[in-house]
């Protein structure tokens, strides 16, 4: 079909949120904050204690999707990634 792309891989298992998601972002995995240009990666909320935060983002209706849902995209739009990010990316760099 044109304009689908290709399908995107499940998440890994490791980093698989075990909360539900926000009913409107099921299907995307960075939410970014629009006031403070911070982006969420949506399957480490739980592992960085993040509830709390997002479910404030979500009644403030100031946050943003991405499309393609990356966090290259959400860096190309001027969001910088939550320290929770970086840190799992050093995790996974330092076990490689």
């Amino acid at each position: 079909m044109r304009g689908k792309g290709a399908p995107r891989a499940p998440p890994s298992p490791r980093y698989r949120s075990r909360v539900s998601r926000p009913a409107r972002f099921e299907s995307f995995r960075f939410l970014g904050d629009k006031r403070t240009q911070v982006v969420y990666d949506l399957d480490l909320v739980d592992a960085a204690g993040l509830a709390e935060t997002i479910d404030e983002l979500m009644a403030s209706e100031q946050f943003a999707a991405f499309g393609p849902d990356t966090l290259a995209e959400a860096r190309n739009r001027g969001y910088r990634p939550h320290s929770s990010i970086h840190e799992t990316e050093n995790t996974a760099s330092a076990s490689a």
